[in-house]
């Protein structure tokens, strides 16, 4: 079984010194190895982030949610961590939701967790994203040949040698589906977990627009096919 120093919590934050703070003290007040990755933010993330107990990494340049992420757990691995968890910095995910992640891996049920909003809730969630979102699914389902019910979900866990073998290669959002590519593709075990996203009007606002989800789409389809 591992322990808590085992266990390594990586948070990809762009601009997000209003929403970090909220995350970061409770993730600290639970857990001992959180990574913070500054990518290339203009406002005080990484001065927020110094006011807690964390590893601090930076990005000179903003390069995208997937390169961040990328940094994180290359880092984590090579400090020896066992299991390591995806958890975005702008306060829509819940620190108790970690433990019911990464207790599948614990007991060796399966190499990777995902979570899932529409298993679990997803507080304050319009119309139009939901609808969005739904999109997703049947676009993972058909293109990714992967059975999931939520594809675009930031928190994940990874047994380290599933996080070893994952190839991350997409710097943006694309990543969050190139993710579950590899899952499929290395045939790694994975459940989906229910968990809870609160929506507020500034993670909203700067969540994925419907033309950007377009845009991700074409950007994995594309790099199928010059693959």
């Amino acid at each position: 079984m591992a322990s808590d120093r085992d266990i390594w919590i990586i948070v990809p934050a762009f601009n997000e010194a209003a929403a970090l703070a909220t995350t970061l003290t409770p993730l600290c007040h639970h857990y001992t190895n959180v990574v913070v990755v500054d990518d290339g933010s203009t406002d005080d993330t990484i001065r927020i982030a110094n006011r807690y107990p964390v590893f601090r990494l930076q990005h000179l340049l903003n390069r995208g949610q997937g390169a961040a992420l990328r940094t994180g757990l290359e880092f984590a691995i090579h400090r020896g961590a066992e299991i390591l968890v995806t958890f975005d910095a702008d306060g829509q995910h819940s620190v108790g939701d970690i433990d019911k992640l990464i207790q599948p891996i614990l007991h060796n049920a399966v190499d990777v967790t995902l979570g899932s909003r529409f298993l679990g809730s997803a507080e304050g969630l319009p119309h139009g994203r939901r609808i969005v979102l739904r999109l997703g699914v049947l676009f993972t389902r058909f293109f990714s040949k992967i059975k999931v019910t939520d594809t675009h979900n930031g928190m994940r866990a990874f047994s380290k040698a599933a996080a070893i073998r994952l190839k991350i290669r997409h710097d943006g959002m694309a990543h969050a589906s190139e993710i579950l590519d590899e899952i499929h593709r290395l045939k790694l075990r994975f459940q989906e977990v229910p968990v809870g996203i609160r929506y507020s009007w500034d993670s909203l606002k700067k969540g994925q627009s419907s033309w950007n989800s377009i845009r991700i789409a074409t950007q994995l389809l594309l790099g199928r096919l010059f693959r």
